[in-house]
């Protein structure tokens, strides 16, 4: 859908005035936050751009619904007249069924297998000599507690858990020698794991689609997480390869910065990092039933992407971090732009104690960055998709 507003307006703005004015419009059954909630409506991806005192802009939805109800649903948004302050107008530019290019991308797909896919040829010895060999190499997975959740051999005994949605992803785990890792196979999380995230340094790594989402959330309102691993988007933890694994581990964030991020991106699209001056250890310590066993901190190298935004907080600097957190290139913060086309390497995120402005943003971008954080982002009129932005505080 394509949007014109007679002045400036924001995504919070147009965000507001579709929920706000379809509100009752054609009854309970096209109740947006209802039809969000039971995942029959996507989330709402408004980008605008204002120029001149005026906005224009594209929205996004994606709906699961029948044609006709998502139909329905379009010529509701339509009826929009007002965007804040501002008259606006909002107008369908096109209804795509996704499922028509998908089915094409299979056939096309299932031609491709079927002519160069299936293998004929002898069974070697050395291979199937080689599968067994590696199979004796894989610890057995075991389960614990009463509900008998799947989970590794050092999970008991352990100071940290990761805690994972199946059976498989444990096992998947197991093959690249993390032993510690626990399964809630389940939609409802059982005692045995809750108890777990009482007692240790509990890590949650799901997979990287909607349903892994979904399972976070609950997680976080049932269970004591401390931090959070997040899977490739589309990925699946028992299909990640060894680096995948250690790379989404090496780079946890803290619990609280998820939640802060989860009502920052709802309201303005960027994320409001808060560290808090009590670490996760010591907070866990502090908890009445059974306190964590923890080895105090001795490393100066800072270990977690919080580790690192400490250590710019404050110090007038940037740094321009690798995959596996490495610092690149520092700089000062007013030189992002000038070090930023000097580099040519594997540039993962930016972290600066200054501002970032659209031109920056957009430079990064076009150096395919994951993340900025930054103290401020200021002028911001487009948000790429692509790009994770955490605001320092």
């Amino acid at each position: 859908m394509f949007l014109e507003a007679e002045g400036v307006v924001e995504k919070p703005d147009v965000v507001g005035a579709i929920f706000g004015q379809t509100e009752g419009l054609l009854g309970e059954d096209f109740d947006l936050r209802d039809l969000q909630r039971t995942g029959r409506v996507g989330r709402i991806d408004v980008q605008v751009l204002s120029k001149k005192g005026e906005t224009r802009g594209d929205i996004y939805i994606a709906s699961s619904l029948d044609r006709a109800e998502t139909a329905i649903l379009a010529a509701s948004l339509e009826t929009i007249d007002r965007v804040g302050p501002c008259i606006a107008r909002v107008s369908v530019v096109s209804i795509e069924d996704i499922r028509v290019s998908k089915r094409k991308k299979i056939v096309d797909r299932a031609k491709e297998i079927l002519i160069g896919s299936f293998e004929e040829g002898t069974i070697d010895s050395n291979d199937l000599i080689d599968s067994v060999r590696e199979s004796m190499r894989i610890e057995k997975i075991g389960t614990i507690g009463e509900d008998k959740v799947p989970a590794g051999p050092n999970v008991i005994e352990s100071d940290a858990i990761i805690v994972v949605e199946g059976r498989a992803d444990v096992i998947n785990l197991l093959r690249y020698g993390i032993k510690n890792a626990v399964a809630v196979e389940g939609t409802n999380i059982s005692q045995t794991i809750i108890k777990l995230c009482e007692k240790k340094t509990a890590t949650a790594f799901f997979d990287g689609d909607r349903g892994g989402d979904l399972i976070l959330q609950e997680r976080l309102q049932v269970a004591e997480i401390d931090y959070v691993a997040y899977s490739p988007r589309g990925k699946s933890v028992e299909d990640m390869s060894r680096k995948e694994i250690i790379k989404a581990l090496r780079n946890k964030v803290p619990v609280e910065y998820v939640k802060e991020q989860e009502s920052g991106e709802e309201e303005a699209g960027v994320s409001n990092i808060v560290l808090p001056k009590v670490t996760v250890a010591e907070k866990s310590s502090q908890k009445k039933n059974a306190p964590k066993k923890r080895a105090e901190k001795d490393e100066k190298k800072p270990q977690t992407l919080g580790d690192q935004i400490d250590a710019v907080r404050g110090k007038r600097i940037a740094r321009f971090l690798s995959a596996d957190l490495g610092v690149i290139r520092e700089s000062k913060p007013d030189e992002v732009e000038k070090v930023a086309g000097e580099l040519n390497g594997d540039v993962a995120g930016l972290i600066t104690d200054g501002d970032v402005n659209q031109r920056i943003l957009d430079l990064m971008v076009n150096k395919g960055l994951e993340y900025i954080a930054a103290r401020d982002f200021k002028g911001i009129i487009k948000r790429p998709l692509t790009i994770r932005l955490i605001k320092i505080t």
